[in-house]
């Protein structure tokens, strides 16, 4: 299977399936003599993990990393890093029945038409389970671009049609919350508004946002590996991710340039916007500003209503799906933006260290 590897200089491979022995992460790039273990990883692989809350999955795992190679008395060794999650609590019997059929708003179908095969046991390769891998590796980025004065800040802009205040907003809120709302407002109307559909067998959408403060200008590369197409091509890449915008996104599609335009001025000696339309990248090169990205993600596919489908006999027919599923996708995917973000920004950083001769000769003279 090609696409599983993601990066330029820090790059990443993922592996495993939903219900395989374990899922996991080789990270090659990374530099050596970063302090690292696994509670550095584990807390966010915990935001991520099922069986936290009411609106996740039932599935209970334990989801505890394991470091297998990379890290020698407990710094990095600049060698390749093994990190490797094991499946506890698969129950595959669940998903016998859907080997046969094609689950409507799932990969089954395609991956049948691509690989004349597929492991069903809860999508396989195409599972919630596999960004495992993606989250342990971003919180190795993240913890190198904390160190380097970058912090990246994901949390749930909506759910259904209940929305965050900007006004409310507590970035404490985020890890205290169960929808990842950075509003305890919106959380407790958003809990009730999940409930409802729960009642009724249905699921629900929602959208991220992710922020990105520290980053100095001059990150990205113009033409194809632009900053913002490399991040939304890294926020796409989650399931379930429908549409992607870059600061104001789809509302500049109504707008004057006299009113979208960012102007600039000096502020304490340096040059600064006005305002930040632009998600902090322009010409796909970061400008210094804080970034912005958002993603809309699709209700959980798997509900408990009867749906109708087509199976491998090609004779149409009723099903009602079985297992255990989040009735939202948004609050468990929240870190899985945070960490695809940080993964984007860390390895445009590492890229931009050869772009100028200034660079290459502060570092090897």
């Amino acid at each position: 299977m090609a696409g599983s590897t993601f990066g330029t200089i820090f790059k990443i491979t993922t592996w495993g399936e939903s219900h395989g022995k374990a899922l996991g992460v080789v990270i090659d790039g990374c530099p050596a003599g970063l302090p690292l273990n696994e509670a550095d990883i584990q807390r966010y692989l915990n935001r991520r993990k099922p069986g936290t809350s009411n609106i996740t999955t039932p599935r209970k795992e334990d989801d505890e990393v394991e470091i297998l190679s990379g890290v020698f008395e407990g710094r990095t060794t600049g060698t390749p890093i093994s990190l490797m999650v094991k499946n506890t609590s698969q129950i595959s019997k669940d998903y016998s029945e859907i080997a046969s059929y094609y689950r409507p708003g799932h990969a089954d179908y395609t991956f049948d038409q691509k690989y004349g095969f597929r492991d069903y046991r809860g999508g396989g390769r195409s599972s919630g389970r596999e960004t495992i891998g993606r989250v342990a590796a971003g919180a190795v980025a993240c913890k190198i671009l904390e160190q380097l004065g970058v912090q990246v800040t994901a949390y749930t802009r909506s759910i259904g049609n209940v929305s965050i205040n900007p006004e409310n907003f507590d970035r404490n809120a985020i890890l205290n919350t169960v929808t990842a709302m950075p509003d305890y407002e919106a959380d407790k109307a958003a809990v009730a508004f999940l409930e409802n559909a729960r009642k009724s067998s249905d699921s629900v959408g929602g959208c991220m946002e992710c922020m990105v403060e520290g980053v100095p200008a001059g990150i990205g590369e113009p033409v194809f590996e632009k900053l913002d197409a490399n991040l939304a091509k890294a926020i796409m890449s989650i399931g379930a991710v429908k549409a992607v915008e870059i600061g104001d996104g789809t509302a500049v599609s109504s707008r004057l340039g006299s009113k979208n335009n960012d102007s600039f001025r000096i502020k304490d000696s340096s040059i600064v916007k006005q305002t930040n339309h632009a998600g902090g990248i322009l010409g796909g090169i970061s400008d210094g500003d804080t970034i912005i990205v958002r993603a809309h993600v699709k209700p959980t596919p798997s509900i408990f209503q009867t749906q109708q489908t087509v199976n491998k006999s090609m004779e149409e027919i009723d099903i009602q799906i079985k297992g255990r599923h989040d009735p939202i996708i948004v609050p468990r995917a929240v870190v899985v933006m945070e960490c695809m973000t940080a993964l984007t920004v860390l390895d445009a950083m590492l890229v931009n260290t050869s772009s100028t001769m200034d660079g290459l000769e502060r570092f090897y003279k």
